[in-house]
Parts: structure tokens; sequence; C-alpha cells
């Protein structure tokens, strides 16, 4: 089967991303700069624009220069950030979690949100997953194990009494890559798959898939911190001033989005064209951000929520875990006031 050019134009970008990726040293060589992490993708709006807009830079000394790390998945963007190689980053609550607890909470904290949502279940049309009696023998999909989508999607299969092959049940969860998830349901086999934005929006509106709910009904008032601006721990501790100030330029880039709408989404899409040598079509960038509220608000609530259905999934280990320290929060004692949450 001939892949659509809008997925051509996407395992592309993946590409060289992998590339940048492979390229990128651990070596701790921050003095005069600060190193950012963040995805190619529209739910990371914010650092996008913001780098676009200079309203980073702008906040910033001006002999600090700001290093550019793109990343495809959050488990690398944590591991870059125990290697001293990313300073600052924008990742989803399931690494982030991850990394934390793996840390023995040390390496990192959540300084601020960046979006919220962004993240839809998209069906094949004949595929009958709008019934829940109709899922023995389906094939869904996520991206990567443990990450975001994938803990809401088996979190949601567990509140319907499903159970996955590997755990004895009849509904085969796959975890793959996007790019491979829309390669797939292009060609019919698999029924199902829980994505971010754009490829949500790809598949409905390239492959004629059913977007069958947004992520945003499973939550409180329909939010979810789904992107998170992060920090590691040691330099957050010797720059205080500078993290303060990025915190500072990311809710003036989020106003600023609000408020120009518009031209967001062309700066996207140039910043792609610059960084990545592609562009994404205008509908589908229009109609993905019309599925995202972008916002510096953090959530806490949604993050120990994100916690306890990840515990329950087992993967939080068996011995119980606190998120105590997780939040950063200025001139204020780190744990005085967070609850113990022990699972």
């Amino acid at each position: 089967m001939k892949i659509p050019y809008l997925v051509g134009i996407v395992i592309a970008i993946v590409g060289i991303i992998a590339l940048i990726g492979l390229t990128q040293d651990s070596t701790d060589d921050s003095q005069n700069k600060i190193r950012v992490a963040f995805f190619p993708s529209i739910v990371h709006a914010v650092p996008i624009v913001g780098m676009e807009t200079q309203t980073f830079a702008d906040n910033l000394h001006d002999d600090l220069d700001i290093e550019i790390k793109i990343f495809d998945s959050g488990p690398q963007v944590i591991e870059s950030i125990f290697s001293n190689s990313v300073d600052i980053a924008y990742v989803g609550p399931g690494p982030v979690i991850n990394g934390f607890l793996k840390s023995d909470g040390n390496d990192l904290k959540i300084l601020a949100g960046a979006a919220n949502g962004g993240a839809s279940f998209v069906i094949q049309k004949n595929s009958g997953l709008e019934s829940i009696e109709n899922y023995s023998g389906k094939r869904v999909a996520a991206p990567q194990i443990s990450n975001t989508q994938d803990v809401s999607l088996r979190h949601y299969l567990a509140e319907n009494g499903l159970i996955p092959a590997e755990k004895g049940g009849d509904v085969f969860v796959l975890n793959i890559a996007n790019p491979d998830i829309y390669t797939l349901f292009a060609k019919g086999d698999i029924d199902g798959a829980w994505v971010p934005e754009p490829w949500a929006t790809m598949l409905v509106e390239e492959l004629d898939g059913v977007r069958l709910f947004d992520e945003n009904q499973f939550w409180p008032d329909n939010q979810f911190s789904s992107v998170l601006l992060i920090g590691r721990s040691d330099y957050i501790e010797k720059n205080p001033e500078i993290i303060k100030k990025w915190i500072n330029a990311n809710e003036k880039t989020v106003q600023w989005i609000n408020d120009h709408p518009d031209e967001s989404k062309k700066l996207y899409n140039e910043f792609l064209k610059s960084y990545m040598g592609r562009t994404l079509p205008e509908n589908i960038v229009e109609k993905s951000f019309s599925n995202i509220i972008i916002t510096s608000e953090l959530l806490e609530n949604s993050v120990y929520t994100f916690a306890e259905r990840a515990d329950v999934l087992g993967y939080l280990g068996r011995d119980g875990y606190t998120l105590d320290g997780i939040f950063y929060h200025e001139n204020i004692s780190v744990t005085s006031n967070e609850e113990n949450h022990d699972g």
C-alpha cells in the first residue's frame, strides 16, 4: 500500500529528530547557555512559539544562549536529564513521574504547565469500538509503554473491565511509534489508537478515522496537565534566577498564543520548516490546535491522579511511591504544601 504523502512528511521529520538525538552528547557543557528539550508536536506549542517569537531569549540574560534539543519521546528526554545534557524540558506526566521516582526524587522537578489535553481515541469507522462489548479480539495502539497515552488507554480499558492480552485478556494493546500507528491504521491492521495531536487529527482527516472521544472528558473539569515544564534539580538549585525568568517567559508565551492563535499556527509551521525541513498542511494544524488548551496553569491534582492510575497498572513498582518534592515552589519548602501520596 502506498503511504499517504502526509505521513511521509512526518516520518521524515521523525528521522531527522532521531539523527539530532544521536548527535547530542552527555557532557555537562551548560556554562553560559541553557539547554531546552521539547518535541516538534503541536502540544508543545509553548516552547516552539516562545522560541520563534524570541520571548524566552528576551527574558533571559543577553549573554545566555538557548540550545534547542529536539526529541520524539519522553523517556529519551528524562534520560538526557539524568545524563546532564538537558537543563529544562517540556514533557508529559508519564515520563516525568517515572523519572522522578527512578531518581528517588532527586533529579527533576515540575516547574509549570504548558498544555492541557490534546489526545484522543480514534477508531476505524467499522470497528464497532463505540460499544465496550465489541473489544474482544480488537487491536488498539498507544505510542509507548508507560507513556502518557499508554497509561490513559490502559486505564480506560481497566475501567470498563477489559484486560490486555498480555495479562490474560483478549484485547491486544500495541505500543508502537506514532508513524507506525499511522501506517497500521492506514492498512486497517489496528482498530483504534490513543494518540496525541497532530496524530489524532491526521488519523481522522487523512484516514477517515472516527474520533471516539477527547481524553479530557475523563478528567475533572475536562482538564489535565498533559505537557509539563520540568527542570533538572541541580540546575534549578544553581540557577534560580534563570529558572524564574524562564517560568515567566513560559507564562508570557501562553498569553501570546491565546491572544494570537492564527499567528501561532503559522509560527509552528515555520519552526517545522526551519528545523525539520517540512511543514504540515494548514487544516491539520488548525484542527489540532482546536483540541488543545494552551495554559501555564499547573493542575497538581491531575499529576497525582495520573500517578495513581499508573500505579494501579503496575507501572510504579510494588513497594509504594511518593511524589513529595516533585513540584518546584519558589522560596517555599517543596514538601510543605504537598500530601504524601503513597501507592
